[in-house]
């Protein structure tokens, strides 16, 4: 075989054991088939050593926090395998730009001008969008190929693993996940999509998430998020 024909999707040592049963299912090993062909003959988001940054920049024993996005961004190199954030000096998208906003009315944080929320990860924040790949222009086209099944197994996983992680559901879509998630070991956190076509409906700002995720953690006794964003 030659070398176009072997893309690996690299994750890390802790979440491939932690996701080692998940992975091993024909269903996965068929859905990385069809990624190979996928970013072989086509332009695909996020690039392949980002695929699972979600996982690989949120240390596993840290674990904290997750936000569930939907897909990434298909606009060339928006994408960087995290939920509603975006490579470095890329323009923020509409939904990144409305949780900005919120995080300074909630916060105060001044408006950053980097929208990779990398710092987040690296605290314990897993921002996991439940399909993880898109081609190019073309929004949702790698919806129910195998994605969905693999990122709910993800959260299912995460709630019989563990305790006392804040889950920030946003959005109807997000919401729908609350069925995975054992409500008597975790908390729940649920308010409107920032997209502005909720947001501008009274349905994102003033939710006040990243305060009342803080107080959460500190009730628990855990360090809060630093949410700031250079």
């Amino acid at each position: 075989m030659n070398s176009k024909s072997q893309i690996e999707f690299y994750l890390n040592k802790d979440w491939s054991l932690f996701l080692s049963s998940e992975i091993k299912q024909p269903y996965f090993k068929s859905l990385k088939a069809f990624l190979n062909k996928e970013y072989n003959n086509h332009i695909c988001y996020p690039s392949k050593d980002k695929v699972f940054n979600a996982f690989n920049l949120c240390p596993i024993n840290e674990l904290k926090v997750v936000i569930i996005g939907q897909d990434p961004y298909h606009g060339k190199d928006q994408a960087n395998g995290l939920a509603f954030s975006v490579n470095n000096g890329i323009s923020h998208p509409p939904s990144l730009a409305n949780i900005f906003k919120e995080l300074k009315n909630d916060l105060g944080l001044k408006y950053p001008k980097n929208g990779n929320l990398k710092v987040w990860s690296n605290q314990g924040v897993l921002l996991l969008n439940t399909i993880l790949t898109v081609k190019e222009s073309q929004p949702g086209s790698h919806k129910e190929i195998g994605w969905e099944k693999f990122t709910d197994q993800v959260i299912k996983n995460i709630s019989k693993s563990y305790s006392n992680v804040a889950f920030m559901l946003w959005g109807t879509y997000a919401k729908k996940k609350v069925k995975l998630i054992d409500t008597s070991k975790h908390m729940i956190f649920e308010c409107g999509h920032p997209s502005p076509l909720s947001a501008n409906r009274g349905y994102w700002f003033g939710n006040k998430h990243f305060s009342k995720v803080n107080s959460y953690l500190k009730s628990i006794g855990e360090l809060p998020i630093n949410w700031h964003i250079k």
